[in-house]
C-alpha cells in the first residue's frame, strides 16, 4: 500500500505483485476536510487515522510506503504535513506492517524516469503503469499509488510488465 501524506487529503493505493505481473486493487483519499468547517487539526488527524487503520485491516498489505517530508517554503504547512505523516506511521506500526519511506525525486523517476514530472505525469504514468481505463483522481489518490509502484519496483527492479489488469477507485 502507498501512502501520499496530506493534512487535508491523504491518497492511498494498494497495487498487488505477483511476480511481473501488477494489479491495482484499490485506491482513493481521505479527506479531512468533509469535517465541519470548524473542525480542529487534531480531528483532522483522527479522521486519516481512523480511516487508515480500517483500509490497513481491510486490504492486509505486506508493506506501507510512505513519502518522504520534502522541504516546504511554508513551515506551518511543513509541520501538518508531520503530523499526518505521524498518524500513518502511527497507524501502520500499530498493526505491525514494515513501513517504508522514499523520497519524492525517488519516486516520480521510477514511475516516469524523470525526477521532476509533474502531477500530471505522474497520473498518465500510473494509469498506464497499471493499466487503468482513466487516470487515477484525485492526484493524492494517483501519488499514493505512485508511491506504491515505486516500492514494487524497487523489491522487483526488473519485472515492470505492462500487462496488467484495472483497479477500482
Amino acid at each position: 500500500m502507498g501512502v501520499d501524506p496530506g493534512s487535508r487529503v491523504t491518497g492511498y493505493g494498494v497495487v498487488s505483485s505477483q511476480g511481473s505481473r501488477l494489479q491495482c486493487v484499490k485506491y482513493g483519499a481521505i479527506k479531512g476536510s468533509n469535517l465541519s468547517r470548524g473542525a480542529l487539526f487534531p480531528e483532522r488527524l483522527r479522521k486519516i487515522h481512523e480511516e487508515l487503520v480500517e483500509l490497513l485491516e481491510q486490504y492486509s498489505p505486506s508493506v506501507v510506503a510512505v513519502e518522504q517530508v520534502f522541504h516546504a517554503v511554508n513551515s506551518r504547512s511543513a509541520l501538518q504535513l508531520g503530523h499526518a505523516r505521524g498518524v500513518i506511521l502511527l497507524a501502520a506500526a500499530q498493526l505491525g506492517i514494515p513501513l517504508v519511506e522514499y523520497a519524492p525525486l525517488e519516486i516520480k523517476k521510477s514511475v516516469s524516469g524523470y525526477g521532476r514530472a509533474d502531477k500530471e505525469q505522474i497520473q498518465t504514468m500510473v494509469r498506464i503503469l497499471l493499466n487503468l481505463k482513466e487516470n487515477p483522481q484525485p492526484h493524492d489518490a494517483s501519488d499514493a499509488l505512485a508511491v506504491a509502484l515505486c516500492h514494487v519496483f524497487n523489491e522487483l527492479p526488473l519485472q515492470r510488465n505492462r500487462g496488467r489488469s484495472g483497479c477500482s477507485p
